[in-house]
Protein backbone atom coordinates (compact mmCIF):
# COMPACT_ATOMS: atom_id res chain seq x y z
CA UNK A 1 0.00 0.00 0.00
CA UNK A 2 1.61 3.59 -0.71
CA UNK A 3 2.87 5.77 2.20
CA UNK A 4 0.55 8.22 1.05
CA UNK A 5 -2.77 6.69 1.64
CA UNK A 6 -2.04 6.10 5.42
CA UNK A 7 -2.70 9.59 6.74
CA UNK A 8 -5.70 9.38 4.87
CA UNK A 9 -6.63 5.86 6.42
CA UNK A 10 -5.92 7.54 9.62
CA UNK A 11 -8.23 10.52 8.96
CA UNK A 12 -10.75 7.91 8.09
CA UNK A 13 -10.69 5.68 11.29
CA UNK A 14 -10.25 8.90 13.71
CA UNK A 15 -13.44 10.52 11.65
CA UNK A 16 -15.56 6.88 11.90
CA UNK A 17 -14.45 6.95 15.68
CA UNK A 18 -15.69 10.45 16.40
CA UNK A 19 -19.01 9.35 14.85
CA UNK A 20 -19.18 6.39 16.21
CA UNK A 21 -18.99 7.48 20.05
CA UNK A 22 -21.37 9.89 19.87
CA UNK A 23 -24.02 7.01 18.83
CA UNK A 24 -22.73 4.86 21.60
CA UNK A 25 -23.30 7.35 24.14
CA UNK A 26 -26.43 7.93 22.63
CA UNK A 27 -27.77 5.07 22.97
CA UNK A 28 -26.98 4.80 26.40
CA UNK A 29 -28.87 8.57 27.11
CA UNK A 30 -31.73 6.55 25.70
CA UNK A 31 -31.10 3.25 27.60
CA UNK A 32 -31.10 5.31 31.25
CA UNK A 33 -34.56 4.08 32.97
CA UNK A 34 -36.57 7.86 34.70
CA UNK A 35 -38.95 6.78 37.35
CA UNK A 36 -41.73 7.46 34.76
CA UNK A 37 -40.83 4.66 32.76
CA UNK A 38 -39.79 2.16 35.58
CA UNK A 39 -43.48 2.84 36.62
CA UNK A 40 -44.81 2.09 33.21
CA UNK A 41 -42.78 -1.14 32.86
CA UNK A 42 -44.04 -1.92 36.55
CA UNK A 43 -47.59 -1.47 35.43
CA UNK A 44 -47.07 -3.25 31.73
CA UNK A 45 -45.70 -6.38 33.64
CA UNK A 46 -48.12 -5.98 36.29
CA UNK A 47 -51.08 -6.17 33.06
CA UNK A 48 -49.20 -8.91 31.12
CA UNK A 49 -48.85 -11.23 34.84
CA UNK A 50 -52.55 -10.67 35.03
CA UNK A 51 -54.06 -11.29 31.59
CA UNK A 52 -51.67 -14.68 32.10
CA UNK A 53 -53.73 -15.96 35.02
CA UNK A 54 -56.27 -18.02 33.44
CA UNK A 55 -53.70 -19.78 31.15
CA UNK A 56 -51.50 -20.79 34.29
CA UNK A 57 -54.57 -21.54 36.19
CA UNK A 58 -56.12 -24.16 33.65
CA UNK A 59 -52.28 -25.42 33.14
CA UNK A 60 -52.19 -25.84 37.16
CA UNK A 61 -55.77 -27.17 37.06
CA UNK A 62 -54.68 -30.28 34.48
CA UNK A 63 -52.48 -31.63 37.15
CA UNK A 64 -54.25 -31.47 40.22
CA UNK A 65 -55.31 -34.58 41.94
CA UNK A 66 -59.30 -34.82 42.31
CA UNK A 67 -59.18 -33.95 46.02
CA UNK A 68 -57.15 -30.55 45.08
CA UNK A 69 -60.02 -30.07 42.36
CA UNK A 70 -62.65 -30.06 45.06
CA UNK A 71 -61.13 -28.13 47.85
CA UNK A 72 -62.34 -24.92 49.57
CA UNK A 73 -61.48 -22.21 48.99
CA UNK A 74 -59.82 -23.07 46.05
CA UNK A 75 -56.06 -23.55 45.32
CA UNK A 76 -54.60 -21.51 42.79
CA UNK A 77 -51.20 -23.48 42.13
CA UNK A 78 -51.22 -27.49 42.22
CA UNK A 79 -49.56 -28.39 45.33
CA UNK A 80 -49.07 -32.46 44.41
CA UNK A 81 -48.91 -32.18 40.29
CA UNK A 82 -50.13 -35.92 39.08
CA UNK A 83 -50.87 -37.03 35.34
CA UNK A 84 -53.65 -39.15 36.80
CA UNK A 85 -56.69 -36.44 35.03
CA UNK A 86 -54.53 -37.30 31.33
CA UNK A 87 -55.42 -41.17 32.22
CA UNK A 88 -58.44 -40.64 33.20
CA UNK A 89 -59.14 -38.31 29.54
CA UNK A 90 -57.89 -41.41 27.94
CA UNK A 91 -59.67 -43.74 29.73
CA UNK A 92 -63.13 -42.06 29.36
CA UNK A 93 -63.31 -41.20 25.51
CA UNK A 94 -61.49 -44.99 24.30
CA UNK A 95 -64.51 -46.52 26.34
CA UNK A 96 -66.67 -44.67 24.09
CA UNK A 97 -68.10 -45.08 20.47
CA UNK A 98 -65.58 -42.62 19.43
CA UNK A 99 -61.78 -42.89 20.02
CA UNK A 100 -60.60 -39.24 21.06
CA UNK A 101 -58.19 -39.14 18.15
CA UNK A 102 -61.08 -38.61 16.24
CA UNK A 103 -62.11 -35.39 17.69
CA UNK A 104 -58.72 -34.40 17.41
CA UNK A 105 -58.60 -35.34 13.86
CA UNK A 106 -62.18 -33.54 13.28
CA UNK A 107 -61.29 -30.53 14.95
CA UNK A 108 -57.38 -30.27 13.29
CA UNK A 109 -58.91 -30.41 9.36
CA UNK A 110 -61.81 -28.54 9.92
CA UNK A 111 -59.77 -25.43 11.24
CA UNK A 112 -56.55 -25.85 9.03
CA UNK A 113 -59.03 -25.75 5.93
CA UNK A 114 -60.89 -23.31 7.49
CA UNK A 115 -58.13 -20.69 7.91
CA UNK A 116 -56.25 -21.64 4.65
CA UNK A 117 -60.00 -20.71 2.57
CA UNK A 118 -60.32 -17.91 4.60
CA UNK A 119 -57.29 -16.53 4.20
CA UNK A 120 -56.94 -17.24 0.10
CA UNK A 121 -60.72 -15.93 -0.26
CA UNK A 122 -60.47 -12.68 1.77
CA UNK A 123 -57.00 -12.23 0.05
CA UNK A 124 -58.01 -12.24 -3.51
CA UNK A 125 -61.32 -10.83 -2.80
CA UNK A 126 -60.10 -7.52 -0.85
CA UNK A 127 -57.16 -7.63 -3.84
CA UNK A 128 -59.66 -7.36 -6.56
CA UNK A 129 -62.04 -4.98 -5.12
CA UNK A 130 -59.01 -2.41 -4.11
CA UNK A 131 -56.75 -2.77 -7.23
CA UNK A 132 -59.34 -3.53 -9.86
CA UNK A 133 -62.39 -1.34 -8.44
CA UNK A 134 -65.46 -3.72 -10.52
CA UNK A 135 -68.97 -2.14 -10.96
CA UNK A 136 -70.23 -2.35 -7.58
CA UNK A 137 -67.19 -2.75 -5.47
CA UNK A 138 -68.49 0.59 -3.17
CA UNK A 139 -71.67 -0.74 -2.70
CA UNK A 140 -70.11 -4.39 -2.03
CA UNK A 141 -67.74 -3.15 0.79
CA UNK A 142 -70.98 -1.26 2.31
CA UNK A 143 -72.54 -4.20 2.75
CA UNK A 144 -69.45 -6.23 3.92
CA UNK A 145 -68.87 -3.15 6.68
CA UNK A 146 -73.06 -3.38 7.23
CA UNK A 147 -72.20 -7.24 8.30
CA UNK A 148 -69.91 -6.47 10.93
CA UNK A 149 -72.02 -4.72 13.37
CA UNK A 150 -74.20 -8.43 13.23
CA UNK A 151 -72.87 -11.08 15.54
CA UNK A 152 -72.28 -14.70 13.63
CA UNK A 153 -74.99 -15.92 15.57
CA UNK A 154 -78.18 -13.86 13.73
CA UNK A 155 -77.15 -15.28 10.88
CA UNK A 156 -77.39 -19.63 11.81
CA UNK A 157 -80.99 -20.01 11.01
CA UNK A 158 -80.23 -18.61 7.80
CA UNK A 159 -77.01 -20.79 7.66
CA UNK A 160 -78.80 -23.68 8.99
CA UNK A 161 -81.42 -23.67 6.21
CA UNK A 162 -79.05 -23.35 3.36
CA UNK A 163 -76.69 -25.89 4.93
CA UNK A 164 -79.88 -28.27 4.97
CA UNK A 165 -81.16 -27.77 1.48
CA UNK A 166 -77.48 -28.72 0.41
CA UNK A 167 -77.55 -31.86 1.81
CA UNK A 168 -74.40 -30.93 4.05
CA UNK A 169 -75.61 -32.42 7.38
CA UNK A 170 -73.04 -33.79 9.42
CA UNK A 171 -70.54 -33.35 6.72
CA UNK A 172 -67.05 -31.21 6.79
CA UNK A 173 -68.10 -28.93 4.61
CA UNK A 174 -71.34 -27.74 6.50
CA UNK A 175 -68.37 -26.89 9.36
CA UNK A 176 -65.73 -25.53 6.84
CA UNK A 177 -67.96 -23.17 4.08
CA UNK A 178 -69.87 -20.60 6.62
CA UNK A 179 -66.98 -19.40 8.20
CA UNK A 180 -64.70 -19.30 4.76
CA UNK A 181 -66.39 -15.78 3.82
CA UNK A 182 -65.49 -13.52 7.05
CA UNK A 183 -66.83 -9.86 6.94
CA UNK A 184 -63.41 -9.00 9.53
CA UNK A 185 -61.39 -10.76 7.63
CA UNK A 186 -62.38 -8.75 4.17
CA UNK A 187 -62.12 -5.67 5.94
CA UNK A 188 -58.19 -6.72 7.66
CA UNK A 189 -56.77 -7.38 4.20
CA UNK A 190 -58.51 -4.73 2.49
CA UNK A 191 -57.12 -2.02 4.75
CA UNK A 192 -53.84 -3.12 3.92
CA UNK A 193 -54.29 -3.58 0.31
CA UNK A 194 -55.42 0.36 -0.10
CA UNK A 195 -51.81 1.26 1.13
CA UNK A 196 -50.26 -1.23 -1.48
CA UNK A 197 -48.82 1.60 -4.22
CA UNK A 198 -49.86 0.55 -7.64
CA UNK A 199 -46.48 1.06 -9.00
CA UNK A 200 -44.92 -2.06 -8.44
CA UNK A 201 -48.11 -3.81 -9.80
CA UNK A 202 -47.89 -1.33 -13.28
CA UNK A 203 -44.12 -2.39 -12.99
CA UNK A 204 -44.73 -5.64 -13.32
CA UNK A 205 -47.31 -6.12 -15.49
CA UNK A 206 -45.36 -4.45 -17.75
CA UNK A 207 -42.52 -7.06 -17.58
CA UNK A 208 -44.73 -9.69 -18.41
CA UNK A 209 -46.57 -11.12 -15.26
CA UNK A 210 -49.95 -12.01 -15.45
CA UNK A 211 -52.37 -11.15 -12.44
CA UNK A 212 -51.83 -14.77 -10.65
CA UNK A 213 -48.20 -13.76 -10.83
CA UNK A 214 -48.79 -10.87 -9.81
CA UNK A 215 -51.25 -11.89 -6.84
CA UNK A 216 -49.00 -14.75 -5.61
CA UNK A 217 -45.42 -13.36 -6.10
CA UNK A 218 -45.92 -9.77 -5.09
CA UNK A 219 -49.01 -8.95 -3.69
CA UNK A 220 -49.13 -12.14 -0.83
CA UNK A 221 -45.53 -11.80 0.21
CA UNK A 222 -45.88 -7.94 1.03
CA UNK A 223 -48.75 -8.55 3.09
CA UNK A 224 -47.45 -11.29 5.51
CA UNK A 225 -48.42 -9.26 8.47
CA UNK A 226 -51.63 -9.24 7.51
CA UNK A 227 -52.47 -12.78 6.32
CA UNK A 228 -50.36 -13.80 9.41
CA UNK A 229 -52.75 -12.11 11.99
CA UNK A 230 -55.88 -13.53 9.99
CA UNK A 231 -54.16 -16.62 10.09
CA UNK A 232 -54.40 -16.35 14.41
CA UNK A 233 -57.75 -14.99 14.55
CA UNK A 234 -59.35 -17.61 12.31
CA UNK A 235 -57.01 -20.27 13.75
CA UNK A 236 -58.24 -19.83 17.37
CA UNK A 237 -62.14 -18.68 16.47
CA UNK A 238 -62.49 -21.85 14.53
CA UNK A 239 -60.25 -24.24 17.01
CA UNK A 240 -62.44 -23.02 19.68
CA UNK A 241 -65.66 -23.22 17.78
CA UNK A 242 -68.26 -25.06 19.75
CA UNK A 243 -71.66 -23.79 18.23
CA UNK A 244 -71.25 -24.82 14.66
CA UNK A 245 -70.77 -28.52 15.45
CA UNK A 246 -73.42 -28.08 17.86
CA UNK A 247 -75.95 -26.84 14.77
CA UNK A 248 -74.45 -28.76 11.65
CA UNK A 249 -73.80 -32.40 13.32
CA UNK A 250 -75.68 -35.02 14.66
CA UNK A 251 -73.04 -38.04 14.48
CA UNK A 252 -70.81 -38.64 16.81
CA UNK A 253 -67.99 -39.46 14.69
CA UNK A 254 -68.40 -36.06 13.35
CA UNK A 255 -67.85 -34.02 16.57
CA UNK A 256 -65.02 -31.90 17.36
CA UNK A 257 -62.60 -31.06 20.47
CA UNK A 258 -65.01 -28.30 21.73
CA UNK A 259 -68.09 -30.27 21.20
CA UNK A 260 -66.25 -33.44 22.94
CA UNK A 261 -65.56 -31.63 25.85
CA UNK A 262 -69.33 -31.26 26.71
CA UNK A 263 -69.38 -34.63 26.14
CA UNK A 264 -66.92 -35.70 28.65
CA UNK A 265 -68.37 -33.40 31.17
CA UNK A 266 -72.09 -34.54 30.88
CA UNK A 267 -74.19 -36.77 32.25
CA UNK A 268 -75.27 -37.36 36.07
CA UNK A 269 -73.50 -35.33 38.68
CA UNK A 270 -71.37 -37.83 40.38
CA UNK A 271 -70.22 -38.92 36.58
CA UNK A 272 -69.28 -35.08 36.23
CA UNK A 273 -67.53 -35.07 39.62
CA UNK A 274 -65.63 -38.45 38.54
CA UNK A 275 -64.58 -36.09 35.08
CA UNK A 276 -63.30 -33.10 36.43
CA UNK A 277 -59.92 -33.96 36.32
CA UNK A 278 -60.71 -35.80 32.94
CA UNK A 279 -62.46 -31.84 31.65
CA UNK A 280 -59.46 -29.89 33.21
CA UNK A 281 -56.71 -32.26 30.95
CA UNK A 282 -58.81 -31.67 27.96
CA UNK A 283 -59.13 -28.54 28.60
CA UNK A 284 -55.43 -27.78 29.04
CA UNK A 285 -54.41 -29.91 25.77
CA UNK A 286 -57.13 -27.77 23.60
CA UNK A 287 -55.10 -24.41 24.61
CA UNK A 288 -52.06 -25.81 23.41
CA UNK A 289 -52.15 -25.50 19.57
CA UNK A 290 -53.61 -21.42 20.12
CA UNK A 291 -50.55 -20.91 22.14
CA UNK A 292 -48.26 -22.01 19.79
CA UNK A 293 -49.91 -20.87 16.76
CA UNK A 294 -49.52 -17.30 18.44
CA UNK A 295 -46.02 -17.67 19.55
CA UNK A 296 -45.00 -18.85 15.83
CA UNK A 297 -47.00 -15.90 14.19
CA UNK A 298 -46.68 -13.33 17.25
CA UNK A 299 -43.66 -11.07 15.24
CA UNK A 300 -45.87 -10.74 12.26
CA UNK A 301 -49.09 -9.85 14.61
CA UNK A 302 -47.02 -7.37 16.61
CA UNK A 303 -45.66 -5.58 13.68
CA UNK A 304 -49.19 -5.56 12.35
CA UNK A 305 -50.41 -3.75 15.40
CA UNK A 306 -47.70 -1.33 15.39
CA UNK A 307 -47.58 -0.42 11.43
CA UNK A 308 -50.93 0.09 9.63
CA UNK A 309 -49.48 -0.20 6.81
CA UNK A 310 -46.37 -1.82 4.09
CA UNK A 311 -43.33 -0.34 5.14
CA UNK A 312 -41.73 2.10 2.13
Amino acid sequence: MPRGKLPELAITAETAGKRIKPSIAGRLRRLQLTPGWVMLYMLMIALMAFTALPLVYVISTAFKPIDELFIFPPRYFVRRPTLINFSDLMLSLNSSVVPFTRYVFNSLIVTVSIVACTVTVSSLGAYGVVKHHPPGSKALFAIVIAMLMFSPHVTQIPRYIVINGMGLINTYWALILPNIAVAYNFFLIKQFLEQFPNELLESSRIDGANEWTVFWKIVMPSLTPAWSTLVVFSFVSSWNDYFSPLIFTTSQTMKTLPLALQTIAGGPATMSIGRAGAVAAATFLMIIPTVLIFFIMQKKVIETMTHSGIKG
